[in-house]
């Protein structure tokens, strides 16, 4: 870090736009941060295409300090994450500060030990945030897949059939129309309709 003005920079990110990230953006004020200089995303972190921090790299360069409040909110897959902090420390020469993991500041000891710990402890949580990321999309699937076998209906329940389905879905299964005639008869894509007398008949047997 040169004898230049330092720059003070934060990001922050939630996966949704439902997320608050009001815990981050207060973080990273009591650090200092101007509001100004705190970009935020709402999306996810399985990659780093995301508008805003696109913009934070920009402006990133050696009088620089990035505050994060936590490493999983810079991103969450192992090998992108250490691509990332190669990219800001190194080509950009900022120094990076986790808010929640002390031991993750770069300005601490500018030696080499200084910053084996630094990669270590950074390659060690980055690859708990992809496991724990990894883990909670098994949960979920696995949850929907018992959901499922227990007969439970997921999603959006289907719209109420129109007043004449059954009168043309028994023409249509006499096969005295044909399945697009039956859908213009309901104002049903054809597709939308032989979903509909599928479920119709399984519901009926």
């Amino acid at each position: 870090m040169s004898e230049k003005q330092v720059k003070i920079y934060g990001y922050a990110r939630v996966s949704t736009r439902e997320q608050n990230e009001d815990r981050q953006i207060i973080a990273l004020k009591e650090m200092g941060v101007p509001e100004k200089n705190i970009f935020l995303d709402k999306l996810s972190g399985k990659n780093f295409d995301r508008p805003q921090y696109k913009k934070l790299l920009k402006k990133l360069d050696d009088n620089s300090i990035l505050y994060i409040k936590s490493i999983d909110r810079l991103g969450r897959s192992y090998r992108d994450l250490s691509d990332q902090w190669q990219l800001i420390t190194k080509d950009k020469g900022a120094d990076v500060v986790v808010i929640d993991m002390p031991v993750l500041d770069t300005r601490r000891e500018k030696n080499l030990l200084g910053t084996l710990i630094s990669d270590l402890v950074l390659a060690l949580l980055s690859y708990v945030a992809e496991s724990e990321y990894s883990t909670i999309h098994q949960r979920q699937a696995e949850g929907i897949a018992a959901a499922r076998a227990r007969g439970v209906k997921l999603g959006r329940p289907p719209k109420p059939l129109p007043d004449n389905f059954y009168e043309v879905y028994q023409k249509w299964k006499a096969e005295k129309i044909s399945t697009e005639e039956a859908a213009r008869l309901v104002n049903m894509p054809p597709s939308t309709f032989r979903y509909r007398a599928n479920l119709y008949k399984k519901a009926t047997l």
